[in-house]
Formats: structure tokens, sequence, C-alpha cells
């Protein structure tokens, strides 16, 4: 993600914050200019440092669950992403919302994250062809589980407590399981249906990469729960997951794909680069150009991979996970490439 700034003091910010810690401006997120607007707070109404334009707070602010800014004279009560939203936990259970606000910070980058994209983001709420979310808490759960169905994305409120997740993360024997990597799975089946089955002659080029979509789903999970991965999975899929069917391999290679951009981001804005000493050839690399704007794929994974190496190793250094624990081998590597190339070519028809 960019680096955000007080427009009053220029002083850092974080994307969820509510207030400049240097100078104590309220500040909320602009998603229409991706920028941290400042003001100070008077009568009721926000007039921004850097423009003199007048805003409101999205009505989940009241909640302590979004930051992001409404034009004044909107007529909307909620911002771009919390209209997205179909069911929200009771929060007079103070667990819950605990819960929510995580879950909020995670579709909050998401929706930051499509809309740097270029892609659309309109609520399933307004429009049959839109996405939406229910996050479920423990007790409605039943048969539920974390999912899309028809643009809508399910999210089980668990999933936000740490300790469950772990407990999950170590049955299941995956590397890596966080909110954001559920959050940029699910939309990633939403928009299989919007940029892929549409379109014939992409589909085809998918099932090229990814395998025949129309294979029997059911059972192909059924096999996979029963049998595990190939032995040899890492060779042409970033996780075991992604050898269930050809749409778990896109939406793991979408979620992966998402996690490369936004770590490419963050490493552009901050100036990160890889150089280690002498005698250590092939693990320099420096991100010089926002992911975003370049066209080549091959650009970005080569860049980034070395950065992410030198972020894993600090993290071993302080005896903590990997924060990427992912070997991308040349065939995820082109799953990726179809990805971009795909996506490159909605932002340039935009």
């Amino acid at each position: 993600m960019k680096i955000f700034q007080c427009g009053n003091c220029s002083h850092p910010l974080f994307f969820e914050n509510a207030y400049c810690e240097k100078c104590g401006r309220t500040v909320g997120y602009n998603n229409t200019k991706m920028i941290m607007n400042t003001f100070p707070f008077s009568n009721g109404k926000l007039l921004s440092d850097r423009d003199q334009e007048h805003f409101r707070f999205c009505k989940n602010q009241e909640h302590k669950v979004c930051n992001w800014l409404i034009e004044a004279e909107s007529p909307h009560e909620y911002c771009v992403a919390c209209s997205l939203n179909r069911t929200t936990p009771d929060i007079s259970d103070k667990t819950n919302h605990e819960k929510w606000q995580k879950l909020e910070v995670a579709k909050h980058r998401l929706v930051y994250q499509l809309q740097k994209i270029g892609l659309t983001v309109e609520s399933k709420l307004t429009s049959d062809e839109g996405l939406c979310f229910d996050f479920l808490p423990r007790k409605n759960e039943g048969k539920a589980m974390t999912g899309h169905a028809n643009g809508v994305i399910t999210i089980l409120l668990n999933e936000a407590d740490s300790v469950l997740r772990e407990q999950i993360r170590r049955d299941m024997s995956e590397p890596y399981r966080t909110l954001i990597g559920h959050f940029r799975h699910e939309v990633g089946h939403y928009y299989w249906d919007r940029l892929i089955a549409t379109d014939a002659i992409v589909l085809e080029r998918f099932r090229d990469a990814f395998g025949d979509e129309r294979e029997d789903y059911g059972e192909a999970l059924k096999t996979y729960y029963a049998n595990g991965a190939p032995q040899n999975w890492r060779f042409n899929f970033i996780s075991k997951y992604a050898t269930s069917h050809p749409w778990e391999d896109w939406a793991e290679s979408w979620a992966h794909y998402l996690h490369i951009m936004d770590t490419a981001e963050t490493a552009y804005f901050y100036g990160l680069k890889v150089d280690p000493v002498r005698g250590f050839s092939g693990m320099d690399g420096t991100i010089s150009f926002d992911p975003y704007e370049v066209e080549s794929f091959s650009e970005i994974i080569e860049t980034c991979i070395p950065v992410l190496f030198a972020v894993n190793s600090i993290n071993r250094s302080m005896g903590i996970p990997d924060a990427y624990p992912f070997v991308v081998k040349n065939a995820v590597k082109n799953k990726m490439a179809f990805i971009h190339d795909l996506l490159m070519k909605v932002k340039r028809e935009i």
C-alpha cells in the first residue's frame, strides 16, 4: 500500500488512522483521490485542509470500524467499502465488535487494492451483478462456511479470532492463513464470474492455464479431502488447496497475485531494496516502480522475490514465521502473469 501523509503537518499516516498522531488533526480516507484528508472537526462538519472541500464520515465510523469519507452532498450513508455489507454481527456482544473491526480492516484494504487495479466495485444490494459480504457470528454459523456464491461472500466471524485461526491453520496443515488472505481468495471467485465466465476467448485461455473448470466441483473437493494433494504439487500450484479444482487454483493464484502486488507497492513507496554484500549474487532487487503501472508481471515478480526473501529472513531473526512462506515456481508465475495481463487489459479499456 502507498504511504499516506497528514495534510496539515505531513506526518506519515497508516491507512486505518482516525487522527494524526503528531498534530492531532482528524483524518479520513478519500477513496476517490486515494489520499488521507485531514481537517479540524467543527460543528459536525469536516473541511479538508488540502482543498477546502466538505466531507462527512461513513455511518460505520460511529462503530469505529471505518474511517472512509463521503462527500458532504452525497445521498449515501455508507462508503463504497461499507456499502458492500449485507450482514453484520450483533455488536452488543463486545467480542463480536472486536472481530468485526478486524474484518473491516481486511475488507477495506481489499477494496483499496481492487480500486487501485481499476476494477469495478459495486454493491449487490443495488445491482444484481454486484458483490456483498455476510459476516456470520458463531451462534448463526450452522452449516455456513467461509466462501463465495453468486456474488455473496461469507466470512465466518471466528476467522477474526487469531487463536482459533491458528488452530485451524495447524489442523489443515496450511503454511499461511490470514483474514486478508480469505478476502482476496473469495473475491477471486467473484471476479472469475465477471472477467472469465462471460468471455469465450478468455475462458479458453483460462482452461489452457488452469485446467477445465467443467470438472465436477463437488466431486473434485471430495477427492481432494480424501486423498490430499499430489506429491509434486509444488511445481504447478501455489498451494495444496489449489490442486483441488481449476476454480480453486484460480482463486488461490489470484489471492497470491494480490499479495505480491500489495507487497511490491508497499516496497516501492518505502524505497525498499535488497542489495546484499559482495559474494551473494542473484539476490538483489529494487522495486523502482508502481507495480500497478507495469505491463510485465515478470518484471514485478523477479524484483519482488528478493524483497520477500529478505523480509522472511528478518522474521526468522525475530523468531516469528515467514511473512510469505511460499516458493513461486515458473508454472505459478505463468498463472499470475495471466491474471496480470487480464487486469491490465481491463484497466486499458476503462
